[in-house]
């Protein structure tokens, strides 16, 4: 698999924002407002299929310091999660779990747990599990906890609170053991498989692989899935002498940018517990090789059968009706969304991949192997908080030829 690395003789001139034929580029003209307004402090974006390759770097590290890189690195958050589905499913291919085998003997505290009798109920108003949890259940979110659509329901503090889901703070979360043992006092939302529940599921499966691998489950990730991918920026923390590569990490504030969390702050080093829902750092050349592998049906990492049910639709109309937020209109495969309706410019049948609250988004279309990666360092929030990602797929699709 060939190898995107930083000085290659990109497709685009990323400083005349032109590419070789002298075309004005679609993504740096739909990206570069939101720059220079100061919506984002800086961001890098590919647009790629097989060896066409697009890349545009806009911006700053830290405003007012370093200018952006291509090799910059991130805080991806929810964006990662196809790489936990991509380890998970390693242990799969081993033959150690199988996808409908329930996890309590391995995750003893998910044996029997209660199940709210209502979402608005108290978090003592429960009935019996009427099955157990399987694996399958927590790939594609159907395991009855994390977050709901309706987040006034009391069971939200308590996810946020105890575990510590929403916006990622890794140096707060208890280690992995002490996490399981929060989490086995808090209800499941709904019976398992009978829900669409956000989140939780991919932390826990990161304690399942470190429990059935016996490895911690960086070394895991890093051992079966990033270092045969040559993803050596990712991880869970940046990675040794990167200081001048590290994004500072913004979120808006009444008037400008506001930083919550510097290069030497919570990603500085490695965490007790090691987030597979929203924990990992990387860059925008690691995860190409990331989609690359997918888009070549697993390569040396997973077996084929696998990666195309990762990238495939695992919901039922039924389960898709009980959430109104998260999968706005579409579905979910293992790790991430699967277009299943062409409701916006953007939206191809089949598309797999998903965004992270830190301002990130990573995608494949497997019909016709293209990818589109927006990798920015502010916080997504508001009911605009999407508009660049928005923006940029839409220039995506147009520079694809998804849409006319």
């Amino acid at each position: 698999m060939q190898r995107w690395r930083s000085g290659q003789d990109w497709t685009v001139d990323v400083l005349s924002g032109r590419d070789k034929a002298g075309r004005v580029n679609l993504v740096r003209d739909a990206l570069e407002l939101y720059v220079d307004s100061g919506e984002v402090a800086g961001l890098v974006a590919v647009v790629a299929r097989g060896a066409d390759v697009e890349v545009t770097v806009i911006g700053d590290n830290t405003v007012g310091g370093s200018a952006m890189r291509e090799d910059s690195l991130f805080r991806i958050a929810s964006a990662g999660k196809p790489i936990t589905a991509a380890s998970v499913l390693t242990l799969v291919a081993d033959g150690l779990i199988r996808l409908d085998d329930p996890v309590d003997d391995v995750l003893p505290e998910l044996a029997e747990p209660r199940v709210l009798r209502e979402l608005s109920a108290p978090i003592d108003d429960t009935v019996a599990v009427a099955r157990p949890i399987t694996l399958r259940d927590l790939l594609r979110s159907t395991n009855g906890h994390g977050f709901p659509s309706d987040f006034t329901a009391p069971v939200v503090a308590l996810l946020l609170d105890g575990l510590h889901q929403g916006p990622p703070q890794p140096q707060n979360v208890p280690a992995p053991d002490q996490w399981m043992a929060i989490l086995h006092t808090i209800p499941l939302l709904h019976q398992p498989g009978e829900g669409f529940t956000y989140n939780t599921a991919y932390d826990i499966l990161g304690v399942l692989v470190s429990r059935l691998s016996g490895m911690p489950f960086a070394e895991y990730v890093d051992d079966r899935v990033l270092a045969p991918l040559a993803m050596n920026d990712t991880g869970f923390s940046f990675p040794p002498g990167s200081s001048d590569r590290a994004t500072t990490y913004y979120r808006h504030g009444d008037n400008a940018l506001v930083a919550i969390d510097a290069p030497d702050g919570q990603w500085a080093k490695a965490p007790a517990f090691t987030s597979g829902a929203g924990g990992y750092v990387s860059t925008a050349a690691d995860l190409l090789s990331f989609q690359r592998m997918l888009l070549a049906g697993g390569g040396d990492v997973l077996p084929h059968a696998l990666v195309e049910a990762m990238m495939s639709d695992q919901l039922t109309t039924a389960i898709r009706s009980t959430d109104s937020v998260f999968l706005d209109g579409q579905s979910w495969g293992y790790g991430g969304g699967v277009d299943i309706a062409t409701s916006n410019p953007w939206n191809v049948i089949g598309r797999y991949g998903w965004v992270g609250g830190t301002g990130t988004s990573a995608y494949v279309v497997p019909s016709d192997n293209s990818i589109a990666i927006l990798l920015t360092q502010t916080e997504l929030g508001g009911p605009t908080g999407t508009a660049i990602l928005e923006s940029f797929w839409t220039a995506a699709a147009a520079k694809l030829g998804h849409r006319a």
